[in-house]
């Protein structure tokens, strides 16, 4: 089949299929975000207009956000599905390394085809080409390396049946998972090739469950029978196995508590007597003070990141720690007993080498009476009181509104220590998505455009639920661009912008560690103006195409969200609330977090009692 370098990549695109958690039969790559300059439009923007109906292609409006939208698309679809996004080259192709870093944080599969300098180098130096003076092969595009699982650089039409099949490997693979970066020059584009005709015959991936290893098993089984105080962690990677009903089902035969990392969030309903709450910085007390009592740890499909462990803070210095991954790399950590394999199918083989083995019922029932404090507390968090609402507040207020098949997202900021510690799920589809990764401001309207189109059916009504994506003042004006491609496309989701005048967050950290006020909150910040303006977030909105809602307080706030859910399903849009929010007053774990404190500040005294209490290596195994 003769067809050009860029014709033979889309028709592979196409012919690559998937099978969802399900059982279904779906496109791998459900989507194209394109914006087209010199260095794709005729090759490659040719090659997908010709398959436009079987493969959709979306126009953003800023590179990294379109980019971003097909991350979130792709955690959306719990990994079985791919987003595309492809760019010119020059400022279009680097503004998509951000995006390259959110994915490879967060272990999503991203497909990023940026245009690329000419092979030939006949016109050298192009428009937005960068030049080396002692590496004339080197373009922006190696830029992405640090930030791909898989690069590669196409400088010959043949060189794609070489490796495409890496590329579906990689995008389907549960421990290798990644950005996977095709650069393209603009040349090679429209070079022609004889291809097999095999190699656009339909694909199903189906990813695969690895089993665990004999020996591995076994060892993990003395260990959590060695144990008094076991503690199960569920991570993404259960979420992405499908396991989160499994797991639970393990916890119940073996009376071991359940907390939840943040990638694991709404696996566990809430009033699961076995839940202890979520775990780490951002999480709960409750789960805290179960991790700080347990001797034995079985945490699976997770990296245990600073924010999940409080930098290494959480857990006994004897505690043993067994871990169930499906990549080498993350099982291995810190001294653990490793067992590499998929989180369903190495639970279902664990079990029976627990046999009858069960934890005490009294550690059991510390599960339920400590989240019942911690609720509590939030209970008291969420409470109504006059004048603007405070972050936990606005979650609470969601929560109630939103039902089990809704979707629920942010990123950065405080958001996330309110979503991950407050939010309390009803079970049922994993339904959260908090970015703290990478925690890159932004990802919220941009995310939110991609999970609609996997949450929403395809006439842009929801059928599995509505996605909510909260963010602060700060985030909206990093990157909100994506409003409007989402507004133009027909895809809908709520957005609430809480507005508290400056990066809040960074404040809370800077003041509380001593330094002085600077440069977060806008009073703080520099200015010429005695009296500087404010952003006007609801006329800009609007002007982006969204339906606008605000509110002042808490009553207006509910009132205005649950207005915005009607618009967003009957006018198939986002549907933006603006609500002004209290500026410090925030959900606490009770968590330590390890930042660098000059030895001046006042923090620094915590810092120095905290560091020694890092847990560097676990005790070994029985």
């Amino acid at each position: 089949m003769r067809l050009t370098t860029a014709r033979a990549l889309v028709a592979w695109l196409v012919a690559q299929r998937s099978e969802t958690l399900d059982g279904i039969e779906v496109p791998l790559f459900p989507a194209v975000f394109a914006i087209f300059g010199h260095g794709n439009v005729l090759g490659l923007g040719t090659a997908l207009h010709e398959h436009r109906d079987t493969l959709p292609v979306w126009r953003g409006h800023t590179e990294q956000g379109m980019a971003l939208a097909a991350v979130g698309l792709a955690k959306a679809a719990q990994r079985r599905q791919v987003g595309v996004a492809t760019s010119s080259i020059g400022p279009g192709a680097l503004n998509m390394v951000t995006a390259a870093g959110v994915a490879h944080a967060n272990r999503l599969p991203l497909l990023l085809l940026p245009g690329d300098a000419f092979v030939s180098r006949a016109p050298d130096p192009v428009l937005q080409q960068v030049e080396h003076f002692g590496d004339p092969i080197g373009t922006v595009n190696d830029a992405f390396r640090p930030v791909s699982r898989y690069f590669d650089r196409i400088t010959r039409p043949e060189q794609l049946i070489a490796t495409l099949p890496q590329v579906a490997r990689v995008l389907t693979d549960p421990a290798a998972t990644g950005p996977v970066t095709l650069a393209l020059p603009q040349d090679v584009q429209v070079q022609e090739y004889d291809f097999p005709d095999a190699l656009f015959a339909p694909v199903v991936h189906r990813v695969p469950r690895a089993r665990p290893d004999l020996g591995e098993l076994a060892a993990a089984a003395a260990a959590l029978r060695a144990g008094e105080r076991p503690l199960l962690i569920l991570g993404g990677g259960v979420r992405y196995s499908g396991a989160g009903a499994q797991a639970l089902e393990f916890a119940r035969q073996h009376g071991i508590p359940v907390t939840e990392t943040t990638a694991g969030r709404t696996l566990t309903p809430h009033d699961h007597p076995l839940y202890a709450g979520p775990l780490g910085i951002t999480g709960s007390a409750s789960a805290n003070a179960l991790a700080a009592a347990a001797d034995v740890v079985l945490a699976v499909g997770t990296r245990l990141q600073d924010f999940t462990t409080a930098s290494w803070t959480l857990f006994d210095p004897g505690v043993r720690l067994v871990h169930i991954n499906n990549a080498r790399f993350d099982a291995v950590k810190h001294g653990a007993l490793a067992v590499v394999g998929d989180a369903g199918a190495t639970l279902a083989e664990l079990g029976p080498e627990l046999g009858g083995w069960r934890a005490a019922p009294d550690w059991t029932a510390r599960a339920a009476v400590a989240r019942g404090e911690w609720d509590a507390h939030i209970d008291k968090l969420r409470a109504r009181t006059p004048g603007a609402p405070s972050y936990a507040q606005i979650v609470g207020m969601v929560n109630d509104l939103s039902g089990p098949r809704d979707y629920v997202m942010t990123a950065s900021g405080g958001l996330p220590g309110e979503l991950v510690g407050g939010w309390r799920a009803t079970g049922g589809e994993p339904a959260m998505d908090v970015e703290y990764g990478f925690s890159c401001m932004g990802y919220e309207l941009a995310g939110a455009w991609g999970a609609a189109m996997v949450v929403g059916d395809e006439s842009g009504g929801p059928t599995r639920g509505l996605v909510t994506t909260l963010l602060g003042d700060g985030s909206y004006l990093m990157l909100n661009s994506e409003l409007f491609s989402a507004a133009f496309a027909g895809h809908p989701f709520v957005a609430v912008v809480c507005d508290n005048d400056g990066y809040a967050v960074i404040a809370r950290l800077q003041e509380g560690q001593g330094a002085p006020a600077f440069n977060n909150f806008y009073a703080d910040c520099r200015t010429e103006h005695s009296h500087p303006p404010r952003v006007d977030f609801a006329a800009h909105a609007r002007a982006l195409g969204c339906a606008v809602f605000t509110a002042e307080e808490s009553g207006g706030f509910r009132t205005a969200y649950a207005q915005a859910r009607a618009a967003a399903v009957t006018e198939r849009r986002p549907a933006v609330v603006v609500v002004r929010t209290q500026p410090s007053t925030w959900t606490e774990a009770g968590a330590w977090w390890e930042v660098g404190v000059p030895r001046e500040l006042s923090g620094h005294a915590a810092y120095a009692a905290a560091k020694p209490g890092q847990l560097r290596y676990a005790r070994p195994a029985p």
